[in-house]
C-alpha cells in the first residue's frame, strides 16, 4: 500500500542468471514454505534499497510487486548514491585525478586511484543488472556475462598498450587466484562458522571447474612445448600456438554461454525466484554505465602508469602488484558480495560469484587479451613462467578436489586461504626478471 512502512519481502529479489554473479540451484525442495534466510538475495542489499526512502520512511517506488511510476531525475540520482555503502569511496576519484594531472608521486597516484576503482566497479555491475532488467532475460544475461569482468579487462587493456605483458599477465592469474581461493576461502569459513555444513549445486559448480581446468591446460602446453625444446628459439611457434589455442578458448566461452543461457538454464536457475524489478530507466541505465567505463578507464591509466614507481618505492616486484594488488581493484565488492551472501546460507550464489568468475577470467578475458596484443602489436602469449603456471595448475586442482562433493564447511575455507597466503609469500620473494616468458 502506497505510503506504508515496506516490509522485507518488497526488498528481496533474485540474480538473472548469466552474469558473473550467477547462482547455481539446489534443486527442487518440497519443505515447508521457504524462511527469511531461504528467500532469494539480490546483489543490491535491503540496505542499499532502503536508502532510497524519503525522510517520512516512504518508498520511492510504492511496491516491488506493482508497476510504479517512473522516478525523476534526482531520486534516480538518490538510487544511485545510496545503491552501497562503498559509494563513499567515490570520493577519491577526483583525489587520483588531481594527483595525475599534478604530478604527485607514484605512490599517491597508485593508492589514490586503486581506491578509486573499487566503488565504480562496484557501480558499473549495478548499472549493468539495471540494464540487463530492461533488456529481458538473455539480452540481459548475456550483457551481465560481457561487462562482469569490464575493470579486469579496461586495467589490462592499458597495461598491455603500455607494454606491461608480464603485468598483464600476472593482474588476470592474480584475479583468477583471488576469486578461487581468497574468495571463495572466505566464504567456505564464514558460512562455516555459521552453519555446520552447507551444499551446493555439485554439476553446476563442478561444470565451470572444468572449464577451469580446461584453461589451465592451456597455459601448460605453452609451458611444455618451451621447456622440451628449449634449444632452439620457440618464441614465433609460441605465439602462433597462443593465438591458435585464445581463438579456440573464445569458442568454448561461446558455447558455454549457448550451455547455460539456452539448452541447461535449469542448472542456473534458482528455487523461489522473484522477479527483480528494475529501479533506473533505460536512458539512465545506458548513461551510467557509459559514463562509470570511461572514469574507469581515466583512473586505470593513470594507475598503470605508476606501478613502475611504486614498485621502485616500496621495493616489490611488478609480478607482486600484478598478482596481488590488482586483482583487489576489480573484485573487492564482489568479495563482499560472496561472503555476505555465504553467511545467509546462500552457498549456490556465493560459488558462481568465486568460480563463475574465476573462469570467465581465464576463458574469455585472458585470450581476448592475447588477441588484442596481437591486433595492437603487443605480442602476449599463454606462456606464463614455472612459477606462475604452477601456481594456477595447484589452485585449480585443490578447488576441484574440494568442490567435488557439493558441500563445503570452514575447515575447507582454511585450506584455501592458507593456499592464498603461501601464494603471496612466495611471490612477494620471487625475482621478477628471472624465468621471464618470451614475449618478442
Amino acid at each position: 500500500m502506497a505510503g506504508a512502512r515496506i516490509n522485507d519481502s518488497d526488498f528481496t529479489s533474485a540474480i538473472r542468471t548469466g552474469s558473473r554473479h550467477s547462482s547455481f540451484s539446489k534443486g527442487p525442495d518440497n519443505t515447508s514454505p521457504p524462511s527469511k534466510l531461504d528467500r532469494t538475495v539480490s546483489i543490491r542489499s535491503e540496505r542499499s534499497l532502503r536508502a532510497t526512502l524519503s525522510s517520512h520512511g516512504e518508498p520511492i517506488l510504492s511496491s516491488v510487486h506493482t508497476r510504479a511510476p517512473p522516478l525523476s531525475f534526482l531520486q534516480c540520482l538518490k538510487a544511485i548514491i545510496f545503491a552501497t555503502k562503498i559509494n563513499v569511496l567515490l570520493l577519491f576519484i577526483p583525489l587520483g585525478i588531481i594527483a595525475a594531472q599534478l604530478h604527485w608521486s607514484d605512490v599517491a597516484v597508485f593508492l589514490l586511484n586503486f581506491i578509486a576503482i573499487i566503488p565504480l566497479a562496484k557501480l558499473l555491475g549495478y548499472a549493468t543488472e539495471e540494464l540487463a532488467l530492461r533488456l529481458g532475460e538473455n539480452l540481459g544475461a548475456l550483457l551481465n556475462a560481457s561487462f562482469g569482468n569490464a575493470v579486469e579487462l579496461i586495467l589490462a587493456i592499458f597495461a598491455l598498450k603500455e607494454g606491461k605483458i608480464d603485468v598483464v599477465q600476472a593482474s588476470v592469474l592474480g584475479s583468477v587466484l583471488s576469486n578461487l581461493l581468497l574468495v571463495l576461502g572466505f566464504c567456505f569459513v564464514c558460512g562455516g562458522i555459521k552453519y555446520q555444513s552447507q551444499t551446493f549445486n555439485q554439476t553446476a559448480a563442478q561444470t565451470s571447474a572444468s572449464l577451469l581446468a580446461l584453461s589451465c591446460l592451456s597455459l601448460l602446453i605453452p609451458a611444455a612445448f618451451h621447456a622440451t625444446a628449449s634449444d632452439i628459439d620457440q618464441t614465433a611457434n609460441i605465439r602462433h600456438l597462443s593465438y591458435g589455442t585464445s581463438i579456440v578458448l573464445l569458442i568454448v566461452y561461446v558455447l558455454y554461454l549457448v550451455f547455460q543461457l539456452k539448452t541447461h538454464t535449469h542448472l542456473y536457475e534458482s528455487e523461489n525466484e522473484e522477479e527483480e524489478e528494475p529501479v533506473l530507466p533505460l536512458w539512465m541505465a545506458i548513461v551510467l554505465l557509459l559514463a562509470i567505463t570511461v572514469v574507469v578507464a581515466v583512473c586505470a591509466e593513470f594507475l598503470v602508469g605508476s606501478i613502475e614507481g611504486l614498485s621502485h618505492s616500496w621495493n616489490i616486484s611488478s609480478t607482486f602488484i600484478g598478482l596481488i594488488l590488482l586483482p583487489i581493484v576489480g573484485n573487492a565488492a564482489e568479495h563482499v558480495t560472496a561472503v555476505s551472501v555465504a553467511m545467509k546460507n546462500k552457498m549456490d550464489l556465493a560459488i558462481g560469484v568465486a568460480i563463475g568468475s574465476s573462469m570467465q577470467i581465464a576463458l574469455f578475458v585472458t585470450p581476448l587479451m592475447v588477441i588484442i596484443g596481437w591486433i595492437i602489436g603487443q605480442p602476449m602469449t599463454l606462456f606464463f613462467n614455472t612459477f606462475e603456471t604452477c601456481v594456477m595448475f595447484v589452485s585449480v586442482l585443490i578447488v576441484n578436489y574440494l568442490i567435488q562433493d557439493g558441500e563445503s564447511n570452514w575447515l575447507e575455507g582454511v585450506m584455501l586461504l592458507s593456499t592464498y597466503v603461501i601464494v603471496a609469500i612466495a611471490i612477494y620473494f620471487y625475482p621478477a626478471a628471472s624465468d621471464a616468458a618470451p614475449h618478442a
